[in-house]
Protein backbone atom coordinates (compact mmCIF):
# COMPACT_ATOMS: atom_id res chain seq x y z
CA UNK A 1 0.00 0.00 0.00
CA UNK A 2 1.24 3.83 -0.68
CA UNK A 3 -0.12 7.16 -0.31
CA UNK A 4 -1.94 8.98 -2.59
CA UNK A 5 0.29 11.68 -1.67
CA UNK A 6 -1.29 14.44 -4.24
CA UNK A 7 -4.61 13.53 -2.12
CA UNK A 8 -2.39 13.97 0.93
CA UNK A 9 -0.77 17.98 -0.16
CA UNK A 10 -4.69 19.21 -1.22
CA UNK A 11 -5.84 18.07 2.19
CA UNK A 12 -2.89 19.86 3.90
CA UNK A 13 -3.60 22.80 1.53
CA UNK A 14 -6.87 22.83 3.05
CA UNK A 15 -5.79 22.62 6.56
CA UNK A 16 -3.23 25.38 6.18
CA UNK A 17 -6.07 27.59 4.81
CA UNK A 18 -8.33 26.38 7.66
CA UNK A 19 -5.63 27.67 10.44
CA UNK A 20 -5.49 31.01 8.55
CA UNK A 21 -9.00 31.29 8.73
CA UNK A 22 -9.82 30.29 11.97
CA UNK A 23 -6.68 32.16 13.80
CA UNK A 24 -7.49 35.68 15.29
CA UNK A 25 -4.64 37.08 13.37
CA UNK A 26 -4.69 40.20 10.55
CA UNK A 27 -4.03 37.65 7.77
CA UNK A 28 -7.79 35.93 8.19
CA UNK A 29 -9.18 38.00 5.65
CA UNK A 30 -6.85 38.85 3.35
CA UNK A 31 -6.06 34.34 2.94
CA UNK A 32 -9.51 33.17 3.57
CA UNK A 33 -10.89 32.18 0.59
CA UNK A 34 -8.32 33.00 -1.95
CA UNK A 35 -9.11 31.36 -4.56
CA UNK A 36 -13.00 33.28 -5.16
CA UNK A 37 -16.14 32.24 -3.59
CA UNK A 38 -15.12 29.02 -1.97
CA UNK A 39 -13.30 28.22 1.00
CA UNK A 40 -11.19 25.42 2.75
CA UNK A 41 -14.16 23.85 4.07
CA UNK A 42 -15.80 22.60 0.62
CA UNK A 43 -12.62 21.11 -0.58
CA UNK A 44 -11.67 19.62 2.36
CA UNK A 45 -15.21 17.79 2.82
CA UNK A 46 -15.23 16.94 -1.58
CA UNK A 47 -11.54 15.29 -0.25
CA UNK A 48 -12.93 13.40 2.56
CA UNK A 49 -15.80 12.15 0.54
CA UNK A 50 -13.65 11.70 -2.49
CA UNK A 51 -11.29 8.69 -0.29
CA UNK A 52 -14.51 7.53 1.20
CA UNK A 53 -16.08 6.72 -2.07
CA UNK A 54 -13.22 5.38 -3.51
CA UNK A 55 -11.72 3.31 -0.46
CA UNK A 56 -14.79 1.91 0.85
CA UNK A 57 -16.00 1.27 -2.86
CA UNK A 58 -12.51 -1.37 -3.33
CA UNK A 59 -13.57 -2.60 0.31
CA UNK A 60 -16.86 -3.41 -0.76
CA UNK A 61 -15.52 -5.14 -3.73
CA UNK A 62 -12.78 -7.08 -1.62
CA UNK A 63 -14.96 -8.21 1.59
CA UNK A 64 -18.33 -7.44 0.50
CA UNK A 65 -20.99 -4.56 1.86
CA UNK A 66 -21.22 -5.84 4.92
CA UNK A 67 -16.93 -5.07 5.57
CA UNK A 68 -18.01 -1.45 3.79
CA UNK A 69 -20.36 -0.73 6.05
CA UNK A 70 -18.50 -1.91 9.30
CA UNK A 71 -15.61 0.27 8.13
CA UNK A 72 -17.94 3.43 7.72
CA UNK A 73 -19.33 3.22 11.09
CA UNK A 74 -15.79 2.18 12.41
CA UNK A 75 -15.08 5.67 11.12
CA UNK A 76 -17.95 7.11 11.79
CA UNK A 77 -17.11 6.17 15.83
CA UNK A 78 -13.54 7.63 15.72
CA UNK A 79 -15.23 10.99 14.20
CA UNK A 80 -17.62 10.65 16.87
CA UNK A 81 -14.79 10.40 19.81
CA UNK A 82 -13.29 13.12 19.07
CA UNK A 83 -15.72 15.47 18.53
CA UNK A 84 -16.64 14.58 22.17
CA UNK A 85 -13.23 15.30 23.13
CA UNK A 86 -13.36 18.55 21.74
CA UNK A 87 -16.58 19.42 23.53
CA UNK A 88 -14.90 18.15 26.58
CA UNK A 89 -12.28 20.31 25.97
CA UNK A 90 -14.42 23.16 25.32
CA UNK A 91 -16.47 23.05 28.39
CA UNK A 92 -13.94 22.35 30.85
CA UNK A 93 -10.75 23.90 30.28
CA UNK A 94 -11.99 26.77 27.62
CA UNK A 95 -14.87 27.49 29.83
CA UNK A 96 -12.30 28.31 32.49
CA UNK A 97 -10.13 30.15 30.41
CA UNK A 98 -12.52 32.45 29.12
CA UNK A 99 -14.81 33.25 32.68
CA UNK A 100 -11.08 33.74 34.25
CA UNK A 101 -10.13 36.07 31.98
CA UNK A 102 -14.00 37.64 31.26
CA UNK A 103 -13.07 36.97 27.39
CA UNK A 104 -16.74 38.20 25.73
CA UNK A 105 -15.53 35.92 22.80
CA UNK A 106 -15.26 32.74 24.52
CA UNK A 107 -18.91 33.61 26.48
CA UNK A 108 -20.35 34.21 23.34
CA UNK A 109 -19.37 31.27 21.69
CA UNK A 110 -20.87 28.98 24.37
CA UNK A 111 -23.26 31.06 25.79
CA UNK A 112 -26.01 28.40 25.74
CA UNK A 113 -23.87 26.22 27.21
CA UNK A 114 -23.71 28.92 30.09
CA UNK A 115 -27.63 29.31 30.28
CA UNK A 116 -28.54 25.72 30.04
CA UNK A 117 -25.14 23.74 31.16
CA UNK A 118 -27.15 20.05 31.45
CA UNK A 119 -29.45 20.53 28.18
CA UNK A 120 -26.54 21.88 26.21
CA UNK A 121 -24.05 18.83 27.36
CA UNK A 122 -26.64 16.12 26.91
CA UNK A 123 -28.27 17.96 23.00
CA UNK A 124 -24.60 17.85 22.43
CA UNK A 125 -23.90 14.58 22.53
CA UNK A 126 -26.37 13.74 20.96
CA UNK A 127 -25.11 16.00 17.82
CA UNK A 128 -28.05 18.89 18.32
CA UNK A 129 -26.37 21.52 19.70
CA UNK A 130 -22.94 22.45 18.08
CA UNK A 131 -20.81 25.33 19.34
CA UNK A 132 -19.44 27.63 16.55
CA UNK A 133 -16.30 25.58 15.45
CA UNK A 134 -17.61 22.69 16.70
CA UNK A 135 -19.83 22.18 14.09
CA UNK A 136 -17.75 20.97 11.89
CA UNK A 137 -17.03 17.21 13.03
CA UNK A 138 -20.42 15.93 13.12
CA UNK A 139 -21.52 17.08 9.74
CA UNK A 140 -19.31 14.07 9.00
CA UNK A 141 -20.52 12.07 11.69
CA UNK A 142 -23.77 12.27 9.96
CA UNK A 143 -22.54 11.57 6.24
CA UNK A 144 -20.54 8.60 6.96
CA UNK A 145 -23.16 6.59 8.76
CA UNK A 146 -25.37 7.86 5.92
CA UNK A 147 -22.99 6.90 3.28
CA UNK A 148 -23.41 3.53 3.27
CA UNK A 149 -26.60 3.11 2.31
CA UNK A 150 -25.46 5.93 -0.91
CA UNK A 151 -22.82 3.48 -1.75
CA UNK A 152 -24.82 0.46 -1.70
CA UNK A 153 -27.63 2.21 -4.07
CA UNK A 154 -24.85 3.43 -6.28
CA UNK A 155 -22.81 0.68 -7.12
CA UNK A 156 -26.01 -1.59 -6.94
CA UNK A 157 -28.78 0.13 -8.99
CA UNK A 158 -27.37 3.48 -10.21
CA UNK A 159 -25.85 6.79 -9.39
CA UNK A 160 -28.41 9.44 -11.62
CA UNK A 161 -30.93 9.27 -8.78
CA UNK A 162 -28.80 9.91 -6.04
CA UNK A 163 -27.07 12.48 -7.70
CA UNK A 164 -30.65 13.96 -8.97
CA UNK A 165 -32.38 13.30 -5.79
CA UNK A 166 -29.08 15.18 -3.66
CA UNK A 167 -29.48 18.10 -5.87
CA UNK A 168 -33.52 18.12 -5.47
CA UNK A 169 -32.42 18.18 -1.45
CA UNK A 170 -30.12 21.22 -1.62
CA UNK A 171 -32.32 23.20 -4.28
CA UNK A 172 -34.85 22.82 -0.99
CA UNK A 173 -32.37 23.76 1.43
CA UNK A 174 -31.71 27.17 -0.31
CA UNK A 175 -35.30 27.85 0.49
CA UNK A 176 -35.38 27.33 4.09
CA UNK A 177 -35.68 23.42 4.44
CA UNK A 178 -33.20 22.55 7.24
CA UNK A 179 -35.36 25.21 9.11
CA UNK A 180 -38.68 23.84 8.42
CA UNK A 181 -37.33 20.19 9.35
CA UNK A 182 -35.63 21.79 12.55
CA UNK A 183 -39.05 23.26 13.79
CA UNK A 184 -40.93 19.73 12.99
CA UNK A 185 -38.56 17.97 14.68
CA UNK A 186 -38.84 20.13 17.96
CA UNK A 187 -42.63 20.45 17.70
CA UNK A 188 -42.52 16.69 18.05
CA UNK A 189 -39.83 16.02 20.05
CA UNK A 190 -39.70 18.74 22.64
CA UNK A 191 -36.14 20.07 21.91
CA UNK A 192 -34.48 23.26 23.51
CA UNK A 193 -31.90 23.84 21.58
CA UNK A 194 -32.99 27.05 19.26
CA UNK A 195 -32.10 26.69 16.26
CA UNK A 196 -28.79 28.67 15.50
CA UNK A 197 -27.53 26.80 18.11
CA UNK A 198 -27.65 23.31 15.73
CA UNK A 199 -24.38 24.54 13.88
CA UNK A 200 -24.12 26.87 11.06
CA UNK A 201 -23.32 24.85 8.14
CA UNK A 202 -26.62 23.84 6.73
CA UNK A 203 -26.23 19.97 6.39
CA UNK A 204 -28.96 19.68 3.37
CA UNK A 205 -27.14 21.84 1.14
CA UNK A 206 -23.75 20.01 2.15
CA UNK A 207 -24.28 16.68 1.14
CA UNK A 208 -24.28 17.83 -2.32
CA UNK A 209 -20.46 18.63 -2.22
CA UNK A 210 -20.06 14.93 -0.40
CA UNK A 211 -21.93 12.97 -2.57
CA UNK A 212 -20.52 14.54 -5.72
CA UNK A 213 -17.43 13.32 -3.97
CA UNK A 214 -18.64 10.00 -3.26
CA UNK A 215 -19.70 9.32 -6.48
CA UNK A 216 -16.48 10.53 -8.13
CA UNK A 217 -14.50 8.00 -5.50
CA UNK A 218 -16.65 5.11 -6.40
CA UNK A 219 -16.38 5.81 -10.52
CA UNK A 220 -12.28 5.88 -9.93
CA UNK A 221 -12.76 2.33 -7.76
CA UNK A 222 -14.77 1.39 -10.66
CA UNK A 223 -12.72 2.65 -13.36
CA UNK A 224 -9.81 4.79 -14.50
CA UNK A 225 -10.37 8.32 -14.34
CA UNK A 226 -10.41 9.53 -17.46
CA UNK A 227 -9.99 13.54 -17.66
CA UNK A 228 -9.50 13.10 -21.52
CA UNK A 229 -13.07 13.69 -21.77
CA UNK A 230 -13.42 17.05 -20.32
CA UNK A 231 -14.37 18.94 -23.46
CA UNK A 232 -12.69 22.28 -24.20
CA UNK A 233 -15.53 24.54 -24.30
CA UNK A 234 -16.26 22.64 -20.52
CA UNK A 235 -12.63 23.98 -19.47
CA UNK A 236 -13.33 27.14 -20.85
CA UNK A 237 -16.58 28.05 -19.16
CA UNK A 238 -15.22 26.76 -15.96
CA UNK A 239 -11.87 28.72 -16.55
CA UNK A 240 -14.32 31.97 -17.37
CA UNK A 241 -16.25 31.74 -13.85
CA UNK A 242 -12.89 30.74 -11.24
CA UNK A 243 -11.35 33.86 -12.88
CA UNK A 244 -14.62 36.31 -12.10
CA UNK A 245 -14.91 34.50 -8.90
CA UNK A 246 -11.03 34.83 -8.55
CA UNK A 247 -11.40 38.61 -9.76
CA UNK A 248 -14.05 39.88 -7.67
CA UNK A 249 -13.33 38.55 -4.29
CA UNK A 250 -10.06 40.26 -4.73
CA UNK A 251 -11.43 43.20 -6.29
CA UNK A 252 -14.37 43.98 -4.26
CA UNK A 253 -13.53 41.88 -0.92
CA UNK A 254 -15.35 37.88 0.54
CA UNK A 255 -19.01 40.66 1.04
CA UNK A 256 -19.07 42.35 -2.93
CA UNK A 257 -22.89 42.93 -2.56
CA UNK A 258 -22.68 45.40 0.81
CA UNK A 259 -25.80 44.59 2.09
CA UNK A 260 -27.88 43.37 -0.31
CA UNK A 261 -29.18 40.26 1.57
CA UNK A 262 -31.01 39.07 -1.12
CA UNK A 263 -27.33 39.16 -3.35
CA UNK A 264 -25.52 37.72 -0.62
CA UNK A 265 -27.63 34.54 -0.28
CA UNK A 266 -26.14 33.35 -4.15
CA UNK A 267 -22.56 33.27 -2.18
CA UNK A 268 -24.01 32.53 1.26
CA UNK A 269 -21.63 29.64 2.64
CA UNK A 270 -23.65 27.90 5.11
CA UNK A 271 -25.67 27.17 2.94
CA UNK A 272 -23.62 27.04 -0.11
CA UNK A 273 -25.27 29.27 -2.45
CA UNK A 274 -25.86 28.96 -6.01
CA UNK A 275 -22.43 31.10 -7.18
CA UNK A 276 -20.80 29.67 -4.49
CA UNK A 277 -21.19 25.73 -6.04
CA UNK A 278 -20.43 26.87 -8.89
CA UNK A 279 -17.64 28.68 -8.28
CA UNK A 280 -16.52 25.01 -6.85
CA UNK A 281 -17.58 23.03 -9.61
CA UNK A 282 -15.12 25.31 -11.80
CA UNK A 283 -12.58 25.00 -9.70
CA UNK A 284 -12.89 21.14 -9.68
CA UNK A 285 -13.42 21.39 -13.07
CA UNK A 286 -10.15 22.76 -14.02
CA UNK A 287 -8.43 20.71 -11.05
CA UNK A 288 -9.27 17.76 -12.82
CA UNK A 289 -8.09 18.96 -16.29
CA UNK A 290 -5.28 20.66 -15.29
CA UNK A 291 -4.11 18.07 -11.90
CA UNK A 292 -1.83 16.15 -13.54
CA UNK A 293 0.50 18.73 -15.30
CA UNK A 294 1.01 20.75 -12.12
CA UNK A 295 0.36 18.24 -9.15
CA UNK A 296 4.22 18.12 -8.18
CA UNK A 297 3.55 22.46 -7.63
CA UNK A 298 1.37 21.40 -4.24
CA UNK A 299 3.21 18.01 -3.56
CA UNK A 300 5.46 19.84 -0.91
CA UNK A 301 6.09 17.11 2.03
CA UNK A 302 5.06 19.66 5.08
CA UNK A 303 1.69 19.60 3.37
CA UNK A 304 1.70 16.18 2.81
CA UNK A 305 2.41 14.87 6.01
CA UNK A 306 -0.50 16.91 7.10
CA UNK A 307 -2.94 15.82 5.22
CA UNK A 308 -2.00 12.21 6.03
CA UNK A 309 -2.83 12.76 9.47
CA UNK A 310 -5.65 15.33 9.06
CA UNK A 311 -8.35 13.95 11.51
CA UNK A 312 -5.64 14.57 14.51
CA UNK A 313 -4.20 17.54 12.74
CA UNK A 314 -7.47 19.22 12.75
CA UNK A 315 -8.74 18.67 16.22
CA UNK A 316 -4.57 20.34 17.33
CA UNK A 317 -5.69 23.46 14.84
CA UNK A 318 -8.90 23.61 16.72
CA UNK A 319 -7.57 23.10 20.22
CA UNK A 320 -4.99 25.89 19.57
CA UNK A 321 -7.77 28.29 17.78
CA UNK A 322 -9.74 27.72 20.70
CA UNK A 323 -6.73 28.63 23.28
CA UNK A 324 -6.38 32.19 21.43
CA UNK A 325 -9.41 33.20 21.00
CA UNK A 326 -9.57 32.18 25.10
CA UNK A 327 -6.78 34.53 25.46
CA UNK A 328 -6.63 37.29 22.86
CA UNK A 329 -10.27 37.36 21.46
CA UNK A 330 -11.02 37.74 17.88
CA UNK A 331 -9.88 41.16 17.62
CA UNK A 332 -7.79 40.58 14.05
CA UNK A 333 -5.09 43.41 14.16
CA UNK A 334 -5.05 44.21 17.59
CA UNK A 335 -2.02 42.16 18.45
CA UNK A 336 1.72 43.13 17.20
CA UNK A 337 1.90 41.56 13.45
CA UNK A 338 5.40 40.04 15.34
CA UNK A 339 3.74 38.04 18.06
CA UNK A 340 0.49 37.23 15.23
CA UNK A 341 3.92 35.28 13.69
CA UNK A 342 5.21 33.72 16.60
CA UNK A 343 1.64 32.35 17.43
CA UNK A 344 0.85 31.11 13.45
CA UNK A 345 4.24 29.97 13.18
CA UNK A 346 3.68 27.99 16.95
CA UNK A 347 0.28 26.82 15.45
CA UNK A 348 1.85 25.00 12.44
CA UNK A 349 4.55 23.40 14.37
CA UNK A 350 2.42 21.71 16.95
CA UNK A 351 -0.06 20.55 13.86
CA UNK A 352 2.91 19.49 11.93
CA UNK A 353 4.62 17.38 15.61
CA UNK A 354 0.80 16.00 15.72
CA UNK A 355 0.97 14.70 11.89
CA UNK A 356 4.23 13.22 12.88
CA UNK A 357 3.32 11.40 15.83
CA UNK A 358 0.57 9.74 14.10
CA UNK A 359 2.32 9.31 10.68
CA UNK A 360 2.37 5.72 11.02
CA UNK A 361 -1.55 5.28 11.69
CA UNK A 362 -3.13 3.73 8.49
CA UNK A 363 -5.60 6.69 7.40
CA UNK A 364 -8.42 6.91 4.31
CA UNK A 365 -5.88 8.19 1.62
CA UNK A 366 -4.13 4.76 0.77
CA UNK A 367 -4.13 4.22 -2.42
CA UNK A 368 -3.13 -0.02 -4.21
CA UNK A 369 0.71 0.27 -4.83
CA UNK A 370 -0.13 -0.89 -8.73
CA UNK A 371 -2.95 -2.12 -11.09
CA UNK A 372 -6.03 -1.02 -12.20
CA UNK A 373 -8.95 -0.27 -10.34
CA UNK A 374 -11.14 -3.30 -10.23
CA UNK A 375 -14.17 -3.45 -12.56
CA UNK A 376 -17.57 -3.34 -9.71
CA UNK A 377 -20.36 -5.03 -10.83
CA UNK A 378 -24.15 -5.97 -9.20
CA UNK A 379 -23.16 -9.32 -8.76
CA UNK A 380 -19.57 -8.49 -6.99
CA UNK A 381 -20.91 -6.13 -3.97
CA UNK A 382 -24.29 -7.77 -2.85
Amino acid sequence: MKRWREIDALRGLMLVLMTFTHMPTRFSGPIGQPLGFVSAAEGFVFLSAFMAGYIFSRRAVKNGMKSMCKAFLLRAAKLYGCHVAMLIYLFTIIAAIGITTDRQTIKNLISFYLDDPVTALTSSLALIYNPPLLDILPIYVAFMVLSPWILMFGLRVSWKPVIVASIIVWLCAQFGLEKEAYQAARDFAGLKVPFHEIGSFDVLAWQLVWVIGLWMGAKVAVEPLRLGKLSASLVYLALAVALTGFLTRHMFGQAPFGDHTSLLVLINKWHLGPLRLLNFMALLILTLHFGPNIKNAIRWRFLEVLGAASLPVFCVHLAVVLLALAFIGDKQGATPVWQEIILLAVTFLAMYGTAWVFRAEPQSGTAQEAGDPPAVSARVVR
